[in-house]
């Protein structure tokens, strides 16, 4: 944003209004005090002596920053100030306030401004003069709060995460203990986690590759997840920049198969979920099928944005050797591989309907004789008839479904 100097009788003006605000009495402070803990929003904060203390600091040491570089260069926008208000944030984030404790700048703001007018309005000037000097330093304060509160919002967030980080370490290192097989204590394992192991577990990796991911936003979508699903409990855990684990207790079966309505609008997020288990074990077992799931899904660079163990299970046996899976499905599928997507989508359907037509124009929500027509479509493109080969093409159709298969072909 643009800004230009005031004239050198306005600056004249903003260092004589400087000097008095900073030659004023400690108790000018009072009233800036009482107002900055007057919100909603506040009011616990105040009752934490330390924490009262540190936001106390910071306003006072925001005032005087903002005063003393008027002082020094009178109507010249002021940085914002990182000292006491970057310390006020790792006591706001290490008692677990949020970002709405900082309206107690804004507050201390207006009523510091009320005690600024009163002071430019005793100062002998020019009406105009002093127009315009109230009106560069009302955009002046406004602007240097703003940019205050913004940098220490921004420290607040830093500090959530390292605390996050270091929560994390320590669960991280249980769970690869119990990932590992190692004997521990359920007791000891429960309290380090705050996730109950005696009850039935669903592990999911919710996972992304761009690069630059956002682990809030993966939180986000693992925390809406537990949601979908009913989940009584959770455990989610940061695994790395783009991944995190998530364990969900007792949750509906129902609604795991329709996982992806959990990610919403979300893009370049996936989901693997596991088996389901019981006890310590069903922890473990669960997880390693969820990893294996995403292990599967992007070895087939597939394009599904959700996959269940359930789903790939014989995928990923199929396509331990990518080469000979590759074959397989050319094979298998002869012009059928490369066919419209709504084609290879009718024969996956029907196969998975047990050959029944009327069930499969059900789930394909259309017309028993569209999908008469395309299976017709569909034993031209084969080498060999689809009644004389239905498991093959079926494997052959699934693997090909999972590596991202609905891209191929032409759309028709």
């Amino acid at each position: 944003m643009s800004w230009e100097e005031p004239s050198e009788p306005v600056k004249e003006l903003i260092r004589r209004a400087a000097e008095i605000a900073l030659a004023a009495p400690p108790d000018w402070f009072d009233e800036i005090d009482t107002a900055a803990f007057a919100a909603p929003t506040i009011r616990q904060a105040a009752d934490d002596p330390e924490l009262r203390a540190f936001i106390l600091r910071g306003t006072h040491s925001s005032l005087i920053h903002w005063v003393s570089a008027n002082l020094r260069r009178p109507g010249v926008p002021v940085a914002p100030n990182t000292e006491e208000p970057v310390e006020a944030a790792r006591v706001l984030a290490r008692r677990g306030y949020d970002e709405s404790n900082l309206e107690a700048y804004r507050l201390g703001q207006n009523v510091a401004w009320r005690r600024w007018m009163k002071i430019a309005f005793a100062l002998k000037s020019d009406p105009d003069d002093l127009a315009e000097m109230l009106d560069v330093t009302a955009r002046s304060i406004s602007e240097f709060v703003d940019a205050t509160i913004a940098a220490t919002s921004e420290q607040i967030q830093q500090e959530r995460e390292l605390l996050s980080r270091h929560r994390d370490s320590e669960l991280r290192e249980m769970v690869t203990h119990i990932l590992n097989g190692r004997k521990v204590s359920r007791s000891t394992a429960e309290q380090t986690l705050g996730y109950r192991l005696a009850r039935t577990h669903t592990a999911v990796v919710v996972w992304t590759t761009v690069a630059a991911p956002r682990l809030t936003e993966l939180e986000r979508v693992a925390d809406a997840l537990a949601r979908h699903v009913a989940a009584r409990e959770r455990l989610r855990i940061v695994a790395g920049p783009g991944t995190v684990w998530l364990w969900i207790a007792d949750a509906d079966d129902a609604r795991l198969r329709d996982a992806d309505r959990a990610i919403g609008a979300v893009v370049d997020v996936q989901i693997a979920i596991g088996s389901t288990g019981h006890g310590i074990d069903g922890f473990r077992v669960s997880h390693l099928d969820a990893v294996s799931t995403q292990q599967t899904m992007a070895r087939l660079d597939t394009d599904h944005r959700v996959g269940t163990y359930a789903d790939v299970e014989g995928v990923l046996l199929l396509t331990t050797d990518p080469d000979r899976a590759n074959r397989f499905v050319a094979h298998t599928l002869g012009a059928l591989e490369k066919a419209a997507p709504a084609v290879r989508e009718t024969v996956r359907a029907y196969l998975h309907e047990q050959c029944n037509a009327s069930r499969a124009a059900d789930r394909l929500v259309s017309h028993r004789n569209t999908v008469l027509r395309r299976l017709k479509q569909a034993d031209e493109l084969l080498p060999r008839p689809l009644d004389q080969n239905t498991l093959n093409v079926a494997m052959a159709l699934e693997i090909q479904y999972w590596r991202g298969g609905a891209a191929v072909g032409s759309a028709h």
